[in-house]
């Protein structure tokens, strides 16, 4: 075993000593005691992979959210992440990406270790270039340019290769790691170092003195010496160290590693060759499932293939180190893929021990892809009659409903703000209202799906028609809300959608009680699968994605949730808005009995809703009048907190605090007003600060009123009437999945509409389009026939 320590120049050794004399920022969850890291291990006689080893420090992490908890951690770097395309010379920018992420992490408290190729890649490019400059100035002359390019290099010997490539590649990890002012040293092993009791005693009081010092061990086999892999040397409990796969499960179960990283040039662990028809990225590998995988040839370089890394990296899960198989070389990933797995995001393929009770997402949402399309076959009568059956649940069922609902309750009680807690509730009232607004969905769902909505004859015998079918599956994500997951099941059973919902943790009782009762509603025609609760562990940015999954994606809750989804969707549409900032103008010819009604109920009937106002715009002919000061007293006795605008705090000698930004959702009992000098200073300010919602005049002058009916560019606009109306159910819409602020496809509230496309259907006999040539016997019609109505009693 050689050890060599590089030290940087910006850092004395006592600075480098000073995190581990200070507290470290990590808590480990699995703290490792000093008698511990003394242990030697003995190894059990037990052939490879049939019983975990045990360990002293604890399981490996069961998801992979507890990834985060990890403290230390070995990152092996495959040969094709170390080395270029053309297998001479290292890519030095997809290295200096990841000696910039280990250094994050090293610098957050925790111990990183390197198992790293790349050797053999860099000898090879220094003795290939040797070898050129050693052939003589006058051969070179002699020969031409020509056959100088094609001069023979001689098959180089790998041992050669790794001897003269050793000392450049550490000193190029030495140059990068200085950079931010992190140590490094290079451990070079072979297989004995394992097998020989006293070198392994040695290797591990190495590395573990090395970390005590917050220095980065880079390990490596020697390949300068290391002899041929023996065939089946690891079926005796203990991996043979042939590749840097092995030495990387070998090193990682040997120090006690929380988490072991491989990183290869796919994206993970498939279920047959990648790039093939049908092949599956695994997310979660459990041990006993390799014959559910079919392995491929190995990469390019490197000595083992994903067969072996998967072999090692059971090894190491049976050792108790968390292993994931990830992508090093992708281009849009691998500057920050290692920091990706830390944080627990769904990166590559994680290997586990605990199955989950239930299925994964990945195949809840092939159960509401199939299910979705087995809804939509079914005839109108049978889609209402699951939807009147769960509103018929939802009042029969009221008292277990309310039970899990106080539950929940109970254990958010100190932990949510009372708008949340307000959404949160149910009650009997809530029940009927929702069972009422679903037989309002049953009623409209008659005429959705199949509607024919144009016919055109093409020509003779040749008609086209488009009809509406479902968009496919929907991903609702909703926040304390589960009032919502009967709704938004109806409208999909309705427009025969599949369904994944992922609900709050805070409802989750509730949840579950209402997606049992709608899977019960399903059954009636053997549909159960067609609507999925989600209740893994799942990020919703991981669920964002699955976009060969999902169709489109509905989110319900804060704006700040609606912006995270926004952001994390990828090559999914998100339907909905991010903000609720309604606004109400009173016009100068405002009437005095509206006013207040009209104030009082858009603010304070439910103020945590996104219809609810937001800013008060209010015409300076009425300051200092009794319209004015009624608004004021009205919101006084209501406890309204004021915000003053710019220039309404120009008016006054004492305001109110001075608004922070005009362009503010405060879901809750507070209310900006500012002044405006006309109508069409009221629509400009609206949009410049609003987020085309809900906007309100409040008038007696017809004219006025349609001027800013007309101009304002907000998905509702109301005259005398409250911002709160802007909802699918009073809308008569039955219910809805949200309110779109978008531009494309559905707008406002939407419904049942909202979650409809269309498909073209083209009846011909043996039609083709040379037919229809300069010369051809056809000529195109294209006449509009009557659309057939259907029967929607």
């Amino acid at each position: 075993m050689l050890s060599q320590v590089c030290r940087s120049g910006s850092q004395s050794f006592t600075q480098r000593l000073l995190p581990w004399v200070q507290p470290t920022i990590l808590s480990r969850s699995r703290h490792v005691q000093p008698s511990a890291i003394r242990h030697v291990r003995s190894w059990s006689n037990i052939p490879f992979i049939t019983v975990p080893l045990s360990r002293t420090h604890g399981k490996s992490f069961a998801h992979r959210s507890e990834l985060k908890h990890a403290k230390r951690i070995v990152v092996k770097l495959g040969s094709a992440v170390v080395t270029r395309g053309d297998e001479c010379g290292l890519a030095l920018g997809r290295l200096a990406s990841i000696v910039e992420q280990v250094s994050v992490l090293q610098n957050q408290g925790r111990e990183m270790m390197l198992v790293t190729s790349g050797a053999v890649a860099f000898g090879k490019q220094r003795l290939r270039h040797e070898i050129l400059l050693s052939q003589s100035v006058r051969q070179a002359l002699h020969s031409g340019q020509n056959h100088l390019k094609e001069m023979a290099i001689p098959v180089l010997e790998a041992r050669a290769c790794a001897a003269a490539g050793q000392s450049g590649l550490m000193a190029l990890y030495e140059a990068m790691f200085t950079q931010y002012s992190i140590c490094a040293a290079q451990i070079l092993v072979t297989n004995l170092d394992f097998h020989d009791e006293q070198k392994r005693r040695n290797l591990n009081g190495t590395l573990h003195e090395l970390l005590r010092m917050n220095i980065v061990p880079i390990v490596n086999t020697n390949d300068a010496v290391v002899p041929p892999a023996e065939p089946n040397s690891d079926l005796q409990g203990v991996i043979s160290v042939k590749d840097n796969d092995s030495l990387a499960a070998r090193l990682a179960v040997e120090m006690k590693t929380d988490l072991l990283i491989v990183l290869s040039d796919v994206e993970g662990l498939f279920d047959s060759p990648p790039g093939s028809d049908d092949a599956k990225l695994i997310d979660i590998f459990y041990p006993g499932d390799q014959q559910s995988v079919t392995f491929g040839t190995k990469s390019r370089v490197g000595m083992g293939g994903m067969e072996a890394k998967v072999k090692a990296a059971l090894w190491a899960l049976q050792g108790g180190t968390s292993v994931v198989i990830a992508n090093g070389t992708h281009p849009k990933v691998s500057g920050h893929v290692i920091t990706d797995i830390v944080e627990g995001k769904k990166v590559g393929t994680f290997f586990s021990e605990v199955k989950p009770a239930g299925p994964t997402v990945e195949q809840q949402g092939e159960m509401a892809r199939s299910g979705g399309r087995m809804l939509a076959t079914l005839e109108p009568e049978q889609r209402a009659e699951i939807i009147h059956h769960l509103a018929d649940l939802l009042t029969d069922q009221r008292d277990e409903i309310l039970l899990a609902n106080k539950k929940d309750l109970e254990e958010a009680e100190g932990r949510l703000a009372t708008p949340l807690l307000k959404r949160l509730s149910l009650s009997t009232s809530k029940l009927n209202s929702l069972a009422i607004g679903l037989r309002q969905i049953a009623a409209s769902s008659q005429d959705s799906v199949g509607r024919v909505l144009r016919r055109t004859r093409i020509a003779k015998d040749l008609e086209l028609e488009q009809v509406t079918v479902p968009i496919g599956v929907l991903l609702v994500i909703f926040e304390s809300r589960p009032d919502c997951l009967p709704q938004v099941a109806a409208l999909a059973i309705a427009s025969g959608n599949g369904l994944l919902l992922k609900g709050g943790k805070e409802a989750s009782h509730s949840n579950r009680i209402l997606h049992l009762l709608t899977q019960e509603a399903l059954s009636i025609h053997g549909v159960k699968e067609a609507v999925q609760l989600v209740n893994t562990r799942e990020e919703v940015e991981d669920l964002c994605r699955l976009d060969k999954m999902i169709d489109l994606i509905i989110p319900r809750g804060s704006s700040q949730l609606v912006r995270d989804i926004q952001k994390a969707a990828k090559g999914i549409p998100v339907m909905g808005h991010s903000e609720g900032i309604c606004h109400m103008y009173v016009d100068s010819e405002a009437s005095v009995d509206k006013v207040t009604r009209l104030v009082r109920d858009s603010k304070c009937e439910y103020p945590a809703a996104c219809n609810a106002l937001e800013t008060l715009l209010i015409h300076r002919d009425l300051l200092r009048t009794p319209l004015f000061d009624q608004i004021i007293d009205m919101l006084r006795v209501e406890q309204v907190k004021i915000h003053a605008g710019p220039k309404f705090a120009s008016y006054l000698t004492f305001s109110p605090s001075e608004v922070k930004s005009l362009r503010t959702e405060y879901g809750d009992l507070e209310l900006c007003i500012e002044v405006v000098d006309s109508v069409q200073d009221a629509i400009d300010h609206i949009h410049k600060y609003g987020s085309s919602h809900t906007d309100v005049i409040v008038t007696e002058n017809e004219k006025t009123a349609e001027f800013f009916l007309q101009h304002v560019d907000s998905a509702c606009v109301f005259w005398n009437a409250s911002t709160r109306f802007s909802d699918g159910y009073r809308f008569g819409l039955g219910a809805e999945v949200g309110i779109s602020t978008s531009r494309i496809h559905a707008r406002g509230p939407v419904g049942l509409e909202g979650l409809l496309t269309t498909k073209w259907l083209l009846r011909g006999q043996d039609h083709v389009v040379s037919d229809f040539s300069e010369h051809g016997s056809l000529k195109y019609l294209h006449e509009n026939l009557p659309i057939p109505q259907r029967n929607t009693n």
